[in-house]
């Protein structure tokens, strides 16, 4: 569930890639979202939970496909952002992001009212009963405009402001930067060299300004080979492993069926040289070899061996983006069956052929690893090398470097192999109205290729599922500049690191939900070696069938380990400012107990003081040692004797209520998980939405009651942490007070 009103309910799950948006000009989306927008015909809008509601239907039932008896019966709001669902008896709201819908489809007639599907790209999958026709074709039809932007900068991205967030909009734009992921991986140097040839983007259009070339290779070389590969994308350094071998990335050859590149031969030539370790390299093709072949007659290909010398060439069978989109459909049609028999799910698991391809992209990625690991460098390329190619680059990265399996790492990973090298993100998920056969899910297979590695290896990666989930709804969910576009000359030339929100930004601001408790630097080896036995590749029910009730356990087992973990570091932090609190105590007590000797033994070590001891005898007599010790100071002071002050211990003094408030600020309890149905505020608990603990009190709360993070005096870190908006008022108004 992410901050605010988001975007999840317990319903089934879909996605559709064929989308019935009918084409629309620019006009009638802005008239729409004006009439949408248009506030001033009502002086006192209604809003719900801070959101303006635009049309309201009401007796609206929602469908269970695994309770058809009992349908959710409540009201349905359309907001500029939002279609909400709100179950007032059964404590249920159904939050669904305009963005992240994929299909609507109006249903037959029936005697209750007119049915309208709404199949969502998270897998999301919802069928309302609207009572009146009339009603259901006004919110199908605005759905579909809403959901279709025809002009990209209609975006959610561009619109949203992040009113529940306490983020600056340049937080997380300059998280990462190419070059500087270039420099960790040594580069440039003796022989890898930085080229300025795309600086305008002119030798290609969807490559990032600056690229990573052999140090020999001359301008000329390098422009020969662009006009030599579809889209212009030529060999560039991808990766650069330890010992001298390299991953480089470009494009399919316009070789037809007999032509050749002087300048390209020469360019995998220098590539070749450029690793010491070997004399022979692979080219690697990703997609089937019919598939290659095929493009022969296109003018396109691949490599013609006779022209290339000492390099070694393999068709690894990636299907296309197309097969891919087909496979995806039906596995999705297999978890929407109503009532499946465990036949039926695994013959239509096996027949959608998604595991299959999961495996197939597995498998070439580790292959490309164990060359690299070899020392033999690698050429990879598909037909334009933005989707496969990324696919392959990016995991065989992660096999061989640790450092792209922590949460900085694969997002660096992210930002150089999918947006720097130009995926285009947009086409592929649908962002705007256009050519559905474009829409693929190609990003999905990435991270569900990465969900399967950390089920092989639950101690390597510093992430968890959720960050996986995350990343994945919100490249589809428009809400960040991140992802819009198709490569990096679109994201500059909209501005959107000034005009939108970074998804790099919101999870800092989340990251302690991101942390994968289990993550250990120690159990980390330099080189993952995967099991892609097809018995070991796992169908990801967290991911496709997550809406599903009563499929997973109340509370995830990763939650319940976060949950221990932050609990654990909130008593640890806590007992850190009592050991210090205990340690002043005793420092403040040897200090007065020191203060007190040093006081006696000057007064009566000093020579030049005459004591009459008959008149202290008579005036001592029958008092105790104290008393006595005090006269004789007294007398020494009499006779002119000038006592040293001893200086005191720098030690922090505090008060008793100071105290008091420090222990009682850190909650030392933390309510169990297990059995909360709904928070205080009546919101219920699903079995995706996640449970927060307030760090004061320990109790339980929704992510809307606990929106606030702020340190507890309690704590010795004086980190930020969150707390509940009642414990946050109360840390705040306590502050006031003290404060001078």
């Amino acid at each position: 569930m992410y901050a605010g009103h988001e975007l999840f309910s317990p319903e089934g799950a879909s996605w559709s890639v064929k989308y019935t948006g009918i084409p629309v000009s620019p006009s009638v989306y802005a008239r729409i979202r004006s009439w949408l927008l248009q506030e001033q015909e009502n002086p006192e809008p209604d809003l719900y939970q801070g959101s303006l509601i635009l049309r309201k239907v009401e007796n609206v039932r929602m469908l269970d496909r695994y309770n058809a008896r009992k349908p959710s019966v409540g009201t349905l709001y359309l907001t500029a952002t939002h279609l909400i669902f709100v179950d007032p008896d059964g404590k249920k709201e159904t939050w669904i992001l305009h963005m992240h819908i994929a299909n609507v489809e109006k249903l037959p007639l029936t005697t209750s009212g007119s049915p309208l599907q709404i199949r969502c790209k998270t897998f999301l999958s919802v069928t309302f009963v609207v009572p009146r026709e009339r009603d259901c074709q006004e919110v199908f039809v605005t759905l579909q405009q809403l959901s279709q932007p025809v002009h990209i900068e209609d975006l959610y991205c561009f619109h949203y402001t992040s009113s529940t967030e306490d983020i600056p909009k340049p937080a997380g734009w300059n998280f990462f930067d190419l070059q500087s992921e270039y420099q960790r991986m040594r580069v440039p140097n003796d022989q890898w060299s930085l080229t300025l040839l795309n600086k305008d983007y002119e030798l290609c259009d969807t490559y990032p300004r600056y690229l990573y070339v052999p140090s020999t290779a001359s301008t000329t070389l390098l422009m020969g080979s662009s006009r030599f590969r579809s889209k212009g994308r030529l060999p560039v350094l991808s990766y650069l492993h330890r010992n001298k071998a390299v991953i480089c990335r470009c494009s399919q050859p316009l070789s037809g069926f007999s032509a050749r590149c002087m300048e390209d031969e020469q360019l995998l030539n220098c590539i070749l040289r450029t690793n010491p370790n070997s004399s022979y390299m692979y080219v690697v093709d990703t997609r089937p070899r019919i598939n290659a072949m095929a493009n022969r007659a296109a003018g396109k290909g691949y490599e013609n061996e006779n022209f290339y010398e000492n390099i070694k060439f393999h068709f690894l069978g990636i299907d296309n983006i197309h097969v891919m989109r087909s496979s995806l459909s039906k596995l999705i049609e297999t978890c929407e069956l109503k009532a499946p028999s465990m036949g039926s799910f695994l013959s239509g698991i096996e027949s959608s052929g998604w595991m299959r391809h999961i495996r197939s992209i597995l498998e070439t990625s580790w292959f490309i690893a164990q060359a690299l690991e070899d020392g033999i460098s690698v050429v990879v390329h598909c037909s334009d090398g933005w989707d496969r190619t990324a696919q392959v680059c990016s995991l065989a990265s992660i096999f061989l470097d640790p450092y792209y399996r922590t949460i900085q790492g694969f997002q660096a990973l992210i930002e150089k192999d999918w947006l720097a090298f130009g995926h285009k993100f947009s086409e592929r998920c649908g962002h705007v109205a256009g050519d559905p056969k474009e829409v693929s899910p190609v990003f999905t297979q990435l991270v569900d290729c990465t969900w399967q590695l950390t089920q092989q290896f639950p101690t390597t990666f510093q992430f968890n599922e959720r960050f996986l989930l995350t990343l994945h709804d919100h490249v589809q969910s428009c809400q960040f500049g991140t992802f819009i576009g198709n490569c990096e000359k679109d994201r500059v030339d909209l501005k959107l690191s000034e005009r939108t929100f970074s998804l790099w930004g919101y999870m800092a601001n989340h990251m302690n939900e991101y942390i994968n408790p289990l993550y250990s630097t120690d159990a980390n080896p330099d080189v993952l070696v995967p099991n892609i036995s097809p018995q070991n590749i796992r169908f990801w029910r967290g991911m496709y069938c997550r809406f599903e009730n009563g499929v997973h356990p109340r509370e995830p087992l990763g939650d319940l380990l976060l949950a221990t973990c932050d609990h654990s570091s909130s008593l640890e932090d806590h007992i850190r400012l009592l050991t210090k609190r205990i340690n002043a105590l005793k420092e403040q007590l040897a200090d007065k107990g020191e203060k007190r000797r040093s006081f006696t033994s000057d007064a009566l070590e000093s020579t030049d003081v005459v004591l009459d001891n008959k008149y202290l005898y008579e005036k001592g007599c029958g008092e105790d040692t104290d008393n006595l010790t005090a006269i004789k100071l007294s007398h020494a002071a009499t006779n002119g004797v000038v006592i040293p002050p001893v200086k005191p211990r720098s030690v922090e003094l505090i008060s008793v209520d100071q105290l008091a408030a420090e222990l009682n600020s850190v909650a030392l309890d933390w309510k169990t998980l297990r059995n909360i149905r709904e928070c205080i505020c009546s919101t219920p608990f699903d079995h995706f939405s996640r449970k927060y603990h307030c760090w004061k009190c320990g109790e339980v709360f929704c992510t809307r009651c606990i929106d606030k993070h702020t340190a507890l005096p309690g704590h010795h870190s004086q980190r930020a942490v969150p707390v509940c908006k009642p414990c946050y008022r109360e840390i705040r108004r306590s502050s006031s007070i003290e404060s001078p």
